[in-house]
């Protein structure tokens, strides 16, 4: 079963830039896509972005041009690089395949203010 575990979150504040990593556990490049998902306070976990490769990338329309998303199959991670963080960024930020299977990873907290 494949698993997940998030790194990276912080607290920074308006503009501000941060570096998620993830790292899978099993086999990466039996997985066609991943997606990085986050919940803010008192909200439903959204998708954030969902990547396949660097010509098939799709990120939510609140976080186009700032976030960057890439993987290395060979290193078994997944890195989100957040830039220009806005205070509704705040979040716990977790990473899945998808369509999402297998259980949650612990996320990793993003907190941005001033």
């Amino acid at each position: 079963q494949v698993q997940f575990v998030e790194s990276g979150g912080g607290l920074v504040q308006p503009g501000g830039s941060l570096r998620l990593s993830c790292v899978v556990s099993g086999d990466m490049w039996s997985i066609p896509a991943m997606g990085w998902y986050r919940q803010g306070p008192g909200k439903e976990r959204e998708g954030v972005v969902i990547f396949r490769n660097t010509e098939d990338t799709s990120y939510t329309s609140s976080v186009k041009g700032r976030f960057i998303v890439s993987r290395d199959n060979a290193k078994n991670t997944v890195t989100l690089q957040m830039n220009d963080l806005k205070p509704e960024d705040t979040a716990v930020y977790y990473c899945n395949t998808y369509p999402t299977k297998g259980p949650w990873g612990p996320g990793t907290q993003v907190t941005v203010s001033s």
